[in-house]
C-alpha cells in the first residue's frame, strides 16, 4: 500500500490519479489533497477518499470548504493558501507526491516535498523547466526519486529501463500536432479560443491544451527532457505523430530505437509513476495494432509552430531564461483564454519578453533568482500586451479615418 498526496487534485492530473486509486484500492491510499479553488469537487474528494490533510489554495474559500465538509468524520486537517498546499506536499505520512498543479505555482510545493524526503510523481513540467538548476541538486541531496508522470517523459523513462549508462544517443519526442495540425498557416490568424481547445486526441486542462495548439508544450518538454535525462539539446528531436500511439522513442548508441506504445490515456504514465518499479495488471483497453493499421510521422512546421524554436533557444541560453520563457508563456496563454490577445500574439509576445531579458551569466541560478525572473517576465508580458493593444487600436482608428476621407 503506497500512501500518496495529490497536489492539484481537482485538475485533469488529479482526477485521473484518483480514478487510479479507486480502481486499485489495495495498492494506493490518499492521505493528502490540495486544490486551487474548486471547493465543490475538493469537498466531494474529501468525502470519498478521507485524506488526513487537505488544503485549498485560495484562502478566501476556506470557510466555504469547512462548511461543505462540516459533517465529515473524522475531519481532516484543513489548511489554505500557498503555505497550506506546501504542508500537504510535505505531510509526513505520504510516501509519494503527485504534482498536478499547473504552472510555476507547483515549484515551491514540489521543492518542499523533496526536502521532506518524498518521491515525486512529476506531472508539473514547470518544476524542471523553470527550476531545473535548483530541483535536480535537491533530488540528489535528499535521495528521492523523480518519476515522470506525463506520457512523453514516462515513455522515455520506460524505454531506458535496463539501458546502460552512456547508452542513450538521442531522444525523439512525439507530438500530436494539436488542434491545428491540419490547418494551413494562413487560417491561424482567425483562430478562436474554442478552436484552440479542441484537441484531437487528449482530454486535458485548458492551459496545456493551448500549449499543445502552439506546440509550446513540446518545446517545454524538450527542456524538461534535458534535465530529466541529462542529454544536450542537439540530441532531442520532435516529430509529429497524429495518432498519439507512440508516446516517445529513444535511439541508443548502436542506432537501435526503442518506443513505448499505448492508447492516448494519461492513466498509463500516472499508474507507472505510482507503481514503479512494479507493473500492476489493469483491465484497460488493450492496444490492437491490426485495428490501427498505420502509424504516421512528419516533421513539425516551424512557421506554424514558432514556439518550439523559442523553447530550444531558451534552453540553450540557460540560466533563468527557461523560467522567463515559461512565465511569459503562462501569462500569454491566460490572456488568450480571456480573449484579450489573438492566438498568433502568443509567440510574438513571448519572443519580445525573452529578447528584453538581460541574460544572466549564472549557470546555477538560485531559487530567488528564478522566482524574480518569473515575476519580471509576467509583468513584462502584460506590459507588452497592453502596448500591442494600443497599437492595434491606433491602427484600426487610422484605417477608419482613411476610409472616411475616401
Amino acid at each position: 500500500m503506497k500512501l500518496i498526496s495529490i497536489l492539484g487534485s481537482t485538475g485533469s492530473i488529479g482526477t485521473q490519479t484518483l480514478d487510479i486509486v479507486t480502481q486499485f484500492p489495495n495498492q494506493f491510499q490518499v492521505v493528502g489533497l490540495a486544490a486551487l479553488k474548486n471547493v465543490k469537487l475538493l469537498a466531494q474528494q474529501i468525502r470519498k477518499f478521507q485524506p488526513m490533510i487537505a488544503a485549498i489554495g485560495d484562502s478566501q474559500k476556506l470557510p466555504e470548504l469547512q462548511a461543505a465538509i462540516a459533517d465529515v468524520k473524522p475531519q481532516p486537517i484543513l489548511l489554505a493558501g500557498e503555505s497550506g498546499v506546501i504542508e500537504v506536499a510535505q505531510f509526513s505520512n505520504a510516501k509519494i507526491v503527485v504534482t498536478g498543479i499547473v504552472g510555476c505555482a507547483g515549484l515551491l510545493p514540489t521543492i518542499a516535498a523533496i526536502k521532506a524526503g518524498k518521491d515525486i510523481a512529476l506531472a508539473n513540467k514547470e518544476t524542471l523547466i523553470a527550476g531545473g538548476p535548483v530541483v535536480l541538486p535537491l533530488v540528489r541531496e535528499y535521495g528521492v526519486k523523480l518519476l515522470p508522470a506525463d506520457s512523453e517523459h514516462s515513455a522515455i523513462f520506460q524505454c531506458l529501463q535496463g539501458v546502460p549508462d552512456q547508452g542513450l544517443r538521442r531522444i525523439l519526442l512525439t507530438a500530436s500536432g494539436g488542434a491545428f495540425r491540419d490547418w494551413p498557416v494562413e487560417k491561424l490568424s482567425n483562430i478562436t479560443v474554442d478552436d484552440a481547445l479542441k484537441h484531437p486526441n487528449w482530454s486535458m486542462g485548458r492551459k496545456i491544451t493551448i500549449d499543445s495548439a502552439t506546440l509550446m508544450n513540446k518545446g517545454l518538454e524538450v527542456i524538461e527532457a534535458h534535465w530529466l535525462f541529462g542529454i544536450d539539446y542537439d540530441h532531442i528531436d520532435i516529430v509529429i505523430h497524429p495518432q498519439s500511439i507512440i508516446h516517445s522513442l529513444i535511439e541508443l548508441q548502436d542506432t537501435s530505437v526503442l518506443a513505448q506504445l499505448g492508447w492516448p490515456d494519461m492513466r498509463l504514465p500516472l499508474l507507472y509513476a505510482l507503481s514503479w518499479p512494479e507493473r500492476i495488471h489493469a483491465d484497460w483497453r488493450q492496444l490492437d495494432l491490426v485495428k490501427l493499421k498505420e502509424l504516421t510521422f512528419y516533421a513539425p512546421d516551424h512557421q506554424k509552430y514558432p514556439c518550439m524554436q523559442l523553447a530550444y533557444a531558451a534552453g540553450q541560453a540557460g540560466g533563468c531564461m527557461p523560467a522567463v520563457l515559461n512565465a511569459a508563456n503562462e501569462q500569454a496563454v491566460a490572456l488568450f483564454l480571456e480573449e484579450k490577445i489573438q492566438f498568433l500574439d502568443i509567440p510574438r509576445l513571448i519572443e519580445q519578453v525573452c529578447d528584453r531579458y538581460v541574460i544572466d551569466n549564472c549557470s546555477s541560478p538560485t531559487l530567488e533568482d528564478i522566482i524574480a525572473a518569473d515575476q519580471w517576465a509576467r509583468e513584462e508580458l502584460i506590459n507588452a500586451s497592453q502596448l500591442l493593444e494600443r497599437l492595434t487600436i491606433s491602427k484600426v482608428s487610422s484605417k477608419q479615418e482613411t476610409l472616411a476621407l475616401t
